[in-house]
């Protein structure tokens, strides 16, 4: 897996059926390449005990997080890859 490979301690998840992006507001009906929907771009870091710690939200569907920095996100909250 993704996060495995990059020494991740937790999961990368998505969302194909949709089953949390609706509950959550973050579907763009109609937004995507013809008039297709797309999600709301979103990166949670969530913890072991289904905290949510850190959030990246963005209107742009262009424009997402990038694995660095949630990786320096996950970081400095204690997530990160242990030695």
């Amino acid at each position: 897996m993704l996060g495995e490979k990059a020494g991740l301690t937790f999961p990368l998840l998505s969302d194909p059926e949709e089953k949390v992006i609706r509950p959550y507001d973050l579907l763009h009906i109609r937004g995507g390449p013809k008039g297709t929907n797309i999600a709301r771009p979103a990166e949670f870091l969530i913890d072991s005990a289904g905290t949510v710690r850190w959030v990246n939200l963005t209107d742009d569907v262009t424009v997402r997080a990038r694995g660095d920095e949630l990786v320096r996100a996950a970081d400095r909250l204690g997530l990160g890859p242990r030695p």
